[in-house]
């Protein structure tokens, strides 16, 4: 009896200290996504209130690179995520934040910034409530992957199509599946996240750990950027 004590006594420290290693897990994952969103927002309002530099920047061939920017430091990242280390990966993700900033900071030549605000905080409480969900459901919403990602992937190329074709009717139609399927994968990178890290948790590897959290605080990112986005095409009022 007193070796099965021990045996249950040991699994119960071990389930205590992986559920502390996940909630710090997730406290690193949320507090880098939120130093990326306010490097974001930091250079997007700099930017963006700046007439000159706005001009400079967004004319000709040069808006295109500042538009694919941040599209082209994902894939990279991806790419690079294996070869560098934890402390490397946040700083590349601190410069993609940067360069997503620039890339957005069109909105504030564009929406007031009282709507641009009170979109922020309606993306924020969305965000929250649909990650919520995400960590605390028993519900297994990995099945959702692929969907999201090739509506995502949808999402791109009709976007893409539509900056040449310039149609306001399909742009409606983009953001309001952006939304449905930005606030899916909110829930959905979440759950994934908690799982990944549930998984690997025995392993005790920290390096891998480190950039387990730095990639999911993108993947929360992107998420909540494009939130704010394509709720902005209906919440934002222009100047």
């Amino acid at each position: 009896m007193a070796d099965f004590n021990t045996i249950r006594a040991g699994a119960g420290t071990r389930t205590a200290e992986i559920d502390a290693g996940l909630k710090a897990h997730m406290n690193k994952v949320y507090g880098t996504m939120s130093v990326g969103l306010l490097i974001t927002a930091l250079a997007a309002w700099a930017v963006g209130n700046n007439a000159a530099l706005m001009a400079s920047l967004f004319t000709g061939f040069t808006r295109y690179i500042i538009m694919f920017l941040p599209l082209i430091m994902v894939f990279a990242f991806g790419a690079v995520i294996n070869r560098i280390s934890a402390a490397g990966a946040q700083l590349f993700f601190y410069a993609f934040s940067a360069a997503m900033g620039l890339s957005i900071s069109w909105i504030f030549a564009v929406y007031t910034d009282f709507s641009i605000t009170q979109t922020f905080l309606v993306t924020a409480i969305s965000f929250a409530g649909l990650s919520l969900w995400g960590y605390t459901t028993k519900k297994d919403i990995s099945a959702w992957g692929s969907f999201l990602i090739m509506g995502v992937i949808g999402l791109i190329v009709a976007s893409v199509v539509n900056l040449f074709l310039g149609s306001g009717v399909l742009q409606l139609a983009i953001s309001a599946i952006g939304v449905l399927i930005f606030a899916g994968l909110t829930a959905y990178d979440t759950q994934k996240i908690k799982t990944t890290y549930l998984a690997h948790a025995m392993h005790g590897d920290s390096e891998w750990l480190g950039k387990a959290a730095i990639m999911g605080a993108l993947n929360l990112y992107l998420d909540f950027v494009n939130l704010f986005m394509f709720l902005l095409q209906f919440l934002g009022s222009r100047d």
